[in-house]
Formats: structure tokens, C-alpha cells, sequence
């Protein structure tokens, strides 16, 4: 067949969405974007954005890409852009019907001045996030946003045929929750059939405008999903069948293998024209396609990775291409990325002061493209020799490098495994030893860790990383910030303070830079949520600490107050999830490898005279893998990894923990198996739903936080709110172990949000200590 690079073959070239607002090239309009986005919209965004798309397009269109997506581009995430397709608005927002305006958008993402954000999670087990839907059975479904069809048509003027993409109606649902007040008995599978209507107009009007492919991305189908679930997907695309017809219809899943039974309803799917396969995370998904692929149906081949930055093994890879050819036919191979480049960074051509030989083992997004294109001409019997032999050379150049290994970390952290390393003593007789230290007062109140991040702070930050000020200049100007947090703290009268940490970029890149066997883009920026993007750090070798880290700023602040000071670490599973992981080797060996040089930073923070220190785990819960048979193989390693940073402090030295914005409650042993003396969790943003596991029994007897309110969103709770939030808590929890705090870091936040919050935030805990004193 003749492709769009004009070539006679037996291959067709994809390259999946790229959904991030990063995808700017330039620098500086990046970093705008992600600091002032709405500002951005309501002047000149929309223009802005769009042109960014359309650069997508047409490079995409240059390097002879057939399938193009489009509706990849979001202001926020996709789920809440197909919130908005379906009109699934909250009451509260009062939205009054017709296209939804950004107004209505925004508030549902981070709220406003009044009214609560809707909850934010994981997307799956990455450190994107989305806005859960929040549905019930008085819902009524109405197009509402033509994002997906107008995205369609401005590709279509700029002569670019695109396929345009959607979150199926399925995995929509699955991953909604119901709304406050909705029955036990209410499934969210029953709004199937409201929703549909929906999707059958904007398909309709897809094809009106000229559409010849449209995908669904179905996700899900790679979790464990019940029979009622998979034949939702069955009674969906049944339905869709008629309005599908002219149409080629892909359905596509990511993340892992495809379990055999969703497998057979995936392939068995009518109106379906081809199938998309994660073939670099679901490698046993290979065994049911060779076995048993639809005779005449594509087949889009995931085997570019788009979750990770490692260079493509284009020979291993072309093995696997020709292998499918003779399953799937010579016209219907598809040669595809894994999954959206969402996940990964844009260009290496931003990183010209990379190390020219680990740059020469990397691959973004624009690199996989070539990749992409490189395996399809191979295939077609058009083999690039010099692409094929340079990779070859990089790939045998990575395993042979002699900084990738150091045999002294290696033989450390093999040694691990002959213990768990737990504490010698139980975490009750440690809260008594730690109480008698600290003298702390019922219902201790204390912040996650950063404080906002000012434009003069990032500024000081910037100058002295181009040496444009002198080392003494910014330890004066950071011990200034410093002071400046630890008055305010001491001024709201906080319990345990936190430096703030203004010296740090990131938490965990602030890290890396510190530790061996760490390399670090200057522009590799990938989306987290809404504009906010991060730097993932590049672990491309054996991981050490060649000095300490933290004790330098921590024993600073400790020294401006009497209050207990928190020394702030990023964990060594939080490290490990939010960093490009080298791929040389199984994850948990390069985590023990971070845990133990974090265990010496704390164990030099505890001698620097640091009594509280707290070991951050945000993602640890997030790395959990999709299928339930692999879990528990993934929380021994990791909460292993977790108590070797701490097992040698003394019982007097207080460890805390912090995890936000994901599912814990499926993990609840776990989490009382890290063995931390407290821990402070999100819980606000998610309806309190944490509490649940402890309504059910779940006896928690060392010291816990959930979160009093959601720093994410700019709204200001109000004393009584907190307090009645805590009272919840109380119903549930011991008020000798409960702590007060927000759900997360103030880092994002402006001071004229975080003062009043803090003010009512510790209000409301003397209004309830008062309380209690008086009940005894």
C-alpha cells in the first residue's frame, strides 16, 4: 500500500497524543505558561495554545506521521475536558447550560473563592493527574464543550487530517466516582446508556466534518475488571455501531498487559477497526496477540516507549514488528509509541549541555518519532543503516560505561536483603519518648514543608545557578526567606515548623543534583496537572551520596527557634517514581540503592541536633502496579526501602511521612507497615474518604494528619470548616495521635492565601483542644 511517506510497504506510522502544555519550545514561553495560566487565557491563551497545537500537527505531518491526533491538547486534563463534552457539571457550580466557559472549567478543576475543586488523582500509575468525575444518578448528560471537533476542523484549515481522540465512555465511568448523597447501591455503569447520546453527537458531527478515523482511549481494559464491567464495553460499542459505521475506529489501551478475558471482549468489538496495545509495559500481551488476533482489524503496535526517555532497542524491536507482521498482515501493522507522549519531555535538541554520552542513550518525544519512523522503513525493507548502527553502537556504549556501575553501591545494597529493617521498638513506646522530648500540646498543628515559591525567590535561585550573585550573596538571601517562615510559623504559633524550603526547585530534582548516578535536563518538562509541569530527574546509574544534602539549611532554621524544627526529605520511593528510572535493571534495586543515601542524610540530620524528621512519600502509592497480583510484591520492596532510611535513629527522633492525591485505603497496611511515628495524608480534596478505613475498623495507633484543607485549590477555609473536619476525624481517631495540618505543600500558593488559611487553621485547633480539656 502507498503510506504517507510514499512508500510501498506493509507498515503504517502512529504517533500517539502528546497532551501537555509543555510542548512550547521555547523556554521562556513555557515557564509563562506554567506560572500564569489563566492569566494567560483571558488575554491572548486561546491564540497562543492553538498555535501550539498546530505546530504539533504540522511537525508531526513533516516527519510523513499518518495517524495525527487531535483533542490532545487541555487547559487542564482530558477527563475533565470530557466532563465538560458531556455537560457532567456539579450542581454546585451552578452552571446554567450551553458551552461551557472557563469560569465553569476552572472553578471545577481548583475551585474558587467559595465553592470546593473537584477531587484530583493519579492518572493510573503516573504523576499526571485528573479530575475525578463526580456523577450520580440525577445527572443530565448534554453536549457541552465542542473541544473535539473544533480542535478537528482547525487541524483540517491547516490542511492536516487528523484522528481525533476521546476518553471512551466506558473507562469515563470506571474511572468517575459517585456523587455525595447517591446510593450504596448506585453503579456508575447504569449512566451508560445517558452518556451515549452524547458521544453519538460528537461523533456524528466528527464525521460531518470530514473524520475518517476517530479513537477511544479505553484504559481500563488493562485493570482487573469484573464480567459486568467488560460487558459494558460490549453493550458501548454496540450501541455506537450505527454512528460508527464509515468510520475506522480505533480503541486504544496503555499502562500494562491486557488480561486475557478483556482481551477477548476488546478484540470481539463491534465497529471496531483496529486495536492499540502497550507492547513496552505489557509485554504478555505479545502471547495473546500471536495466539489469537482478528483476521482483517489493525493492529497498532506499542513498542516506542512513551513513558520513559531510554533510546529504542531498534533492532530487538524490529524483531517484535516482523514477528506481528505475520499475525496481523502485511497492510495492518501499525508502528506506535506505547502510550501519550504526555509523559515524556519534548525535544533533546533543548539540551545542549547534556553530557554528549548519556545524551546519546536518550530519546524524547521528538526523538521517538524518529524511532517510530526509523522501525516502519526497516519494516517496509528500507532499513536506515546509519540510524540502525548508531543506536546499536549507544546501546552497547550504555551497558558497558563504567559510570553506570559502582560495585560498592551494589554490594550494599544486596546486603539489604537479609533483614527488614524495622525499629527496635514499638511505635507507642516511641510516641512516649518523643512527647517527653517535645512537649507537645493535644492536637499538634504543623505544615507539609514548602511555603511559596515568590517570584524574587526564584529569581535569587536563577542568578546564582548562572553565577550572575555570589555564593555568600544567596546563603544570606536564602537564610533571609528562612527567618522570614520560621516568624511567620512562630507568629501563628505552629507546633513544629518547617524551613520552607526556598532553596529547593523541586523536591525531588533538589535531591538528584546532590546524588551520583543522576542526570538532569534543562528543559525537559513534563505535565503533572493543570499548567503545573515538572523536570523529572534521569537515574542512568548506580545511585550514592557523595555529602550531605539538607543539614546545612535544616540546622540553620533549627537555630532560629525554639520550636521544633522539621528536617525535609524526599523518600526514596518518591524519588524513584518521579525520576526517569534507567531500565538496566529492576526497579527495587536502584530504590534500595536511593534508600540508603537517604539513610545517611538522615542519620546525619539526627546528629546535627534535628529531633523531627520527615521523609516525604508522596508517590508511593502512585507506583503501585495496575494488576492486583503483582501488588504485593511492589509494597514490600517499597515500604521496605522506606524503613532502611530511618531504622537507625533513636526512639527520641520523631519520623514523619507525607502521601497526597491518590486511593490509600487499598494500601491502609501498608502504609501502618512503613512504621512511621506520624503521617500526614491528603484527605480533604477526596471527601474525606480516607476516614472510611478507619470507620471500618482499622486500628491506627501511631500519629496521623489527614489533611484539614486543599492547598490546590486558592480557596480560604474558615475556622469552623476546619474544625468540623477535624471533628470527623475525632469520631474515628484518638486525640492523642491526631495532628492538624493542610493536605500538602504551600509551594504553589501566594501568601494572601496561606496566612488566612494557616490563622483559621490553627484557630481551630485550640477551639478543639479547649474542647477537650473541658470533656475530660
Amino acid at each position: 500500500m502507498k503510506n504517507s511517506l510514499g512508500l510501498e510497504s506493509s507498515w503504517i506510522v502512529f504517533w500517539h497524543e502528546c497532551r501537555t502544555v509543555c510542548i512550547l519550545k521555547n523556554k521562556k514561553e513555557k515557564e509563562r505558561l506554567s506560572l500564569v495560566l489563566t492569566p494567560l487565557i483571558k488575554k491572548d491563551g486561546i491564540s497562543h495554545c492553538w498555535i501550539s497545537s498546530a505546530s504539533i500537527w504540522k511537525q508531526m505531518a513533516g516527519a510523513g506521521i499518518k495517524y495525527i491526533p487531535s483533542n490532545t491538547f487541555s487547559y487542564y486534563d482530558h477527563m475533565l475536558d470530557t466532563t465538560a463534552m458531556l455537560g457532567a457539571v456539579p450542581s454546585r457550580y451552578n452552571w446554567t447550560g450551553g458551552e461551557i466557559g472557563f469560569d465553569t472549567y476552572f472553578s471545577m478543576a481548583r475551585g474558587n473563592a467559595t465553592l470546593p475543586a473537584m477531587e484530583m488523582t493519579k492518572w493510573f500509575d503516573t504523576n499526571y493527574h485528573f479530575i475525578v468525575p463526580e456523577l450520580g444518578p440525577e445527572v443530565k448528560f448534554s453536549y457541552a464543550s465542542h473541544k473535539a471537533v473544533n480542535e478537528y476542523k482547525e487541524a483540517k484549515a491547516l490542511g492536516v487530517e487528523t484522528v481525533p481522540v476521546l476518553v471512551g465512555p466506558v473507562s469515563y465511568l470506571l474511572l468517575s466516582k459517585p456523587a455525595k448523597g447517591a446510593e450504596k447501591s448506585f453503579s456508575l455503569l447504569s449512566l451508560l446508556g445517558s452518556i451515549l447520546p452524547v458521544y453519538k453527537e460528537v461523533v456524528a458531527e466528527l464525521k460531518a466534518a470530514g473524520a475518517s478515523w476517530i479513537q477511544f482511549d479505553e484504559p481500563t481494559l488493562v485493570l482487573d475488571l469484573e464480567a459486568h464491567q467488560l460487558e459494558a464495553f460490549t453493550q458501548a460499542y454496540a450501541e455506537l455501531e450505527v454512528t460508527l459505521s464509515g468510520l475506522n475506529v480505533l480503541v486504544e489501551t496503555y499502562f500494562a498487559d491486557v488480561p486475557a478475558a478483556a482481551y477477548k471482549t476488546l478484540t470481539a468489538l463491534k465497529g471496531v477497526t483496529g486495536f492499540g496495545f502497550d507492547l513496552v509495559r505489557g509485554e504478555k500481551t505479545l502471547d495473546l496477540i500471536k495466539s489469537d488476533f482478528p483476521s482483517g482489524k489493525y493492529l497498532f503496535a506499542g513498542l516506542v516507549d512513551g513513558r520513559n526517555i531510554w533510546a529504542n532497542d531498534l533492532a530487538g524491536s524490529l524483531s517484535t514488528l516482523q514477528a506481528l507482521e505475520a499475525v496481523a498482515g502485511k497492510d495492518n501493522l501499525v508502528v506506535s509509541t506505547s502510550c501519550s507522549l504526555l509523559h515524556t519531555a519534548v525535544d533533546l535538541v533543548n539540551e545542549p549541555k547534556l553530557d554528549k554520552e548519556i545524551k546519546s542513550w536518550l530519546a524524547f518525544a521528538a526523538q521517538k518519532i524518529v524511532e517510530v519512523n526509523a522501525l516502519a522503513t526497516a519494516l517496509a525493507g528500507k532499513k536506515d543503516e546509519e540510524i540502525f548502527s548508531t543506536n546499536a553502537s549507544a546501546q552497547a556504549t550504555r551497558k558497558s560505561s563504567p559510570r553506570v556501575t559502582n560495585e560498592a553501591v551494589q554490594k550494599a545494597a544486596a546486603a539489604l536483603r537479609g533483614s527488614d529493617h524495622r525499629r527496635a521498638t514499638t511505635v507507642s513506646a516511641r510516641l512516649d519518648a518523643q512527647q517527653k522530648k517535645l512537649n507537645l500540646p493535644a492536637l499538634p498543628t504543623t505544615t507539609i514543608g514548602s511555603f511559596p515559591q515568590t517570584v524574587e525567590l526564584r529569581r535569587v535561585r536563577r542568578e546564582y545557578k548562572a553565577k550572575k550573585i555570589s555564593e555568600a550573596d544567596y546563603v544570606n538571601a536564602i537564610k533571609e526567606e528562612i527567618s522570614k517562615v520560621v516568624k511567620i510559623q512562630e507568629e501563628l504559633d505552629i507546633d513544629v515548623l518547617v524551613h520552607g524550603e526556598p532553596e529547593r526547585n523541586d523536591m525531588v530534582e533538589y535531591f538528584g543534583e546532590q546524588l551520583s548516578g543522576f542526570a538532569f535536563s534543562a528543559n525537559g518538562w513534563v505535565q503533572s496537572y493543570g499548567s503545573r509541569c515538572v523536570k523529572p530527574p534521569i537515574i542512568y546509574g548506580d545511585v550514592s551520596r557523595p555529602k550531605a544534602m539538607t543539614v546545612f539549611w535544616s540546622s540553620m532554621a533549627q537555630s532560629m527557634t525554639s520550636r521544633p524544627m522539621k528536617g525535609m526529605l524526599t523518600g526514596p520511593v518518591t524519588i524513584l517514581n518521579w525520576s526517569f528510572v534507567r531500565n538496566d535493571q529492576p526497579r527495587f534495586e536502584t530504590c534500595y540503592q536511593i534508600a540508603l543515601a537517604i539513610k545517611d542524610e538522615v542519620e546525619d540530620l539526627e546528629k546535627a541536633g534535628i529531633t523531627v524528621i520527615q521523609i516525604d512519600e508522596a508517590a508511593l502509592r502512585e507506583g503501585l502496579p495496575l494488576r492486583k497480583s503483582e501488588h504485593a510484591f511492589y509494597l514490600d520492596w517499597s515500604v521496605h526501602s522506606f524503613r532502611i532510611t530511618n531504622v537507625g535513629v533513636q526512639d527520641t527522633t520523631q519520623i514523619h511521612t507525607h502521601m497526597c492525591y491518590s486511593n490509600f485505603n487499598d494500601i491502609i497496611q501498608s502504609i501502618i507497615d512503613m512504621d512511621a511515628d506520624v503521617i500526614t495524608i491528603e484527605n480533604s480534596r477526596s471527601d474525606e474518604k480516607l476516614l472510611s478505613v478507619f470507620r471500618e475498623g482499622v486500628v491506627y495507633g501511631a500519629g496521623i494528619g489527614p489533611g484539614v484543607y486543599d492547598i490546590h485549590s486558592p480557596r480560604i477555609p474558615s475556622t469552623e470548616e476546619i474544625a468540623e473536619r477535624a471533628k470527623k476525624m475525632l469520631a474515628v481517631l484518638e486525640s492523642n495521635i491526631l495532628w492538624i495540618n493542610p493536605d500538602c505543600g504551600l509551594k504553589t500558593r501566594k501568601y494572601a492565601e496561606v496566612m488566612p488559611a494557616l490563622t483559621n487553621m490553627v484557630k481551630a485547633a485550640k477551639i478543639l483542644r479547649e474542647e477537650l480539656a473541658k470533656a475530660k
